[in-house]
């Protein structure tokens, strides 16, 4: 029986790894390249829907899956739909291409998201409060609350959140609504959130629960693997 993507994330968590690589050029050369070099510092791989043509984005997946089958991979797609367009995203995403996680948006409601909540060996990340500037224009209002209704809608233990490192109060306050839930977190890197400050106050109870992205600091780095080895670094010292 193939593994779940917590289980997955939940081995590499074991490892001392939380590093996702963030996959946004768009070339599966490119892609291979950093893969080849970073499969082995890294719990999660995160390509971005948003930059890839479908042969190119199917070729990546599958490269990752078949070289490297035991590091789950999170399409960053953010999608959020009413439940009959949700049902095709889901199938496209989870059967089709193969990712082991998603992204949503939840501003439809849960009931919308159901089409991927159900998908129970499969990870469910939604959108709490985004890392980019503008975020708070709106989810100020109301991270909180979705934060509580993602709990309640958890029932297979498959939901996760995310949550930019540039709002480490706001990681706090949503790692205490969800308890020991996956927290993805962007903006380490190029955006400028603090690390140890992200690690304070977004793990769980057993000193695990985040998934690290960090993207342009690393695929664009002049050496990706020692950018990758320097972000591992910093995490690993600042767990001791």
């Amino acid at each position: 029986m193939a593994k779940s993507f917590l289980d997955k994330l939940r081995a590499k968590w074991d490892e001392k790894k939380f590093v996702c690589v963030g996959l946004d050029q768009g070339s599966f050369e490119f892609d291979k390249k950093i893969i080849d070099v970073t499969f082995d510092l890294v719990c999660a791989y995160k390509p971005n829907a948003a930059f890839y043509e479908e042969e190119q984005l199917q070729k990546t997946v599958s490269y990752i899956k078949n070289t490297h089958p035991d590091i789950p991979i999170i399409l960053d797609a953010k999608r959020g739909d009413v439940e009959n367009t949700n049902i095709a995203y889901a199938k496209a995403i989870f059967d089709d291409l193969g990712a082991d996680a998603v992204t949503v948006s939840p501003y439809l409601g849960g009931d919308s998201l159901q089409p991927f909540f159900e998908r129970k060996d499969r990870g469910i990340f939604v959108l709490v409060k985004t890392s980019n500037p503008g975020a708070g224009e709106f989810q100020d209002l109301i991270f909180k609350v979705i934060a509580e209704h993602v709990v309640t809608w958890n029932t297979n233990g498959n939901l996760g959140v995310v949550v930019g490192a540039t709002y480490p109060e706001e990681l706090k306050a949503v790692r205490e609504i969800v308890g020991d839930m996956p927290i993805l977190v962007p903006g380490i890197g190029a955006q400028s959130g603090d690390l140890e400050t992200t690690l304070k106050n977004g793990l769980n109870s057993n000193k695990q629960g985040l998934i690290i992205s960090s993207s342009r600091s690393i695929i664009f780095a002049p050496n990706p693997r020692e950018a990758t080895l320097s972000l591992d670094h910093k995490i690993k010292e600042a767990l001791k």
